[in-house]
C-alpha cells in the first residue's frame, strides 16, 4: 500500500496553502519519477497556442499524460517547478486557473521562476514535475 505524502507547512513560514501549494513534501519510501519540463507542444500541431492561459492548459494536459504513464494522480505530485517567460504578478490570472484545475485540490511543493526565454521563441511556460509512483 502506498503511504500518503505528507505536506509540510511550518508554522513560522507564510501560509502557502492559500496559493495552492505546500512549503515542502515528505516522501516516505517508494519510487520517484522525474518528468522533464512540459511545454505547450502536442503531437500533430505545428506551433504552441499564443496565449499564456492556453499554453498553461496544454502544459497541464501534458503533465496529466505523464501522471497517467506511471499510474499516478495529482495527489502523488511531490514537486512542481514552473518557468514563465517575463513573469509579472498580473500573469497569475492566466496561469493559476488551469493549474489549480489540474491539481484538483492537491497541494504539492511548488516553485515559480521568471525566465528570459524557453526552448522555442513561441513558448511562454514550462513545468517540470517529480512524482511518487504508487505501488
Amino acid at each position: 500500500m502506498t503511504r500518503p505524502l505528507t505536506r509540510l507547512n511550518p508554522a513560522d513560514l507564510f501560509d502557502s496553502t492559500q496559493n495552492h501549494h505546500a512549503q515542502g513534501t515528505l516522501v516516505e519510501d517508494g519510487r520517484l519519477a522525474f518528468f522533464s519540463g512540459q511545454i505547450a507542444w502536442q503531437a500533430g500541431a505545428d506551433a504552441a497556442p499564443e496565449s499564456l492561459g492556453a499554453q498553461t492548459e496544454l502544459v497541464c494536459r501534458n503533465l496529466k499524460i505523464c501522471l497517467d504513464s506511471v499510474g499516478a494522480s495529482p495527489e502523488d505530485i511531490v514537486n512542481l517547478r514552473a518557468y514563465i517567460v517575463d513573469w509579472s504578478p498580473e500573469m497569475a490570472a492566466e496561469v493559476f486557473p488551469p493549474l489549480v484545475a489540474f491539481l484538483g485540490g492537491a497541494t504539492p511543493s511548488m516553485t515559480g521562476l521568471g525566465v528570459r526565454s524557453l526552448f522555442g521563441p513561441d513558448l511562454k511556460i514550462e513545468i517540470e514535475m517529480v512524482v511518487r509512483v504508487p505501488e
